[in-house]
């Protein structure tokens, strides 16, 4: 128990020497192929991505990406090298390079999503995932079986970002929808003098 209030300081006042807030979340846009790190409506990062080739969902065997508000539940692969191989959450040992021929493997990193709602309560059984793929081609478009896909530089930069507990939102709405907008006329009131 020691160890897990430890490891949330630790990982909390990471979180907040890079500036960022515990309110700090991952947004999936299915429209935009991207993912956003945003924090308090601030945008932080935004990366290309891929989603099921086979569209949205829950139903297991239906290799479907489930949409709604999720968690990241556990990571795996500290401090591998880009492109290494993971198995059933476990390091084989096998580099991969970017688009190697035949090969579809998760790579580099695995962020581990478990749904907080009806319609995505099967995601952590289903083993989705927000993890690194060799397939860098086919970013930016529906490729996957089910899982967020990302570039491996990208998804090795989240997972540093990325805290057990951190809310991932799976949606059907644009990116731009969940920042906010700073106006100038909003900074112009606090200035004026009548």
């Amino acid at each position: 128990m020691k160890t897990l209030i430890t490891l949330s300081i630790l990982l909390t006042t990471a979180q907040l020497s890079l500036g960022l807030s515990v309110a700090t979340e991952i947004i999936v846009s299915v429209p935009d192929q991207q993912l956003a790190l945003i924090d308090r409506g601030k945008l932080v990062s935004k990366y290309p991505i891929s989603t099921s080739k086979f569209g949205l969902g829950d139903a297991n065997g239906s290799y479907r990406t489930p949409v709604g508000v999720l968690f990241v539940s556990a990571k795996f692969g500290d401090h591998l090298p880009a492109g290494a191989v993971i198995k059933n959450r476990v390091p084989t040992g096998e580099l991969v390079n970017p688009n190697a021929p035949g090969r579809d493997a998760i790579v580099s990193r695995v962020i581990w999503l478990r749904g907080m709602e009806q319609q995505n309560r099967a995601a952590r059984d289903r083993c989705i995932y927000i993890h690194g793929t060799p397939e860098e081609r086919l970013i930016g478009r529906p490729a996957s079986f089910g899982c967020i896909r990302m570039r491996s530089r990208d998804v090795i930069a989240l997972y540093e970002l990325a805290h057990i507990g951190m809310h991932v939102t799976i949606s059907q709405r644009r990116i731009d929808s969940f920042i906010q907008q700073h106006d100038d006329e909003q900074s112009d009131l606090f200035a004026r003098s009548d």
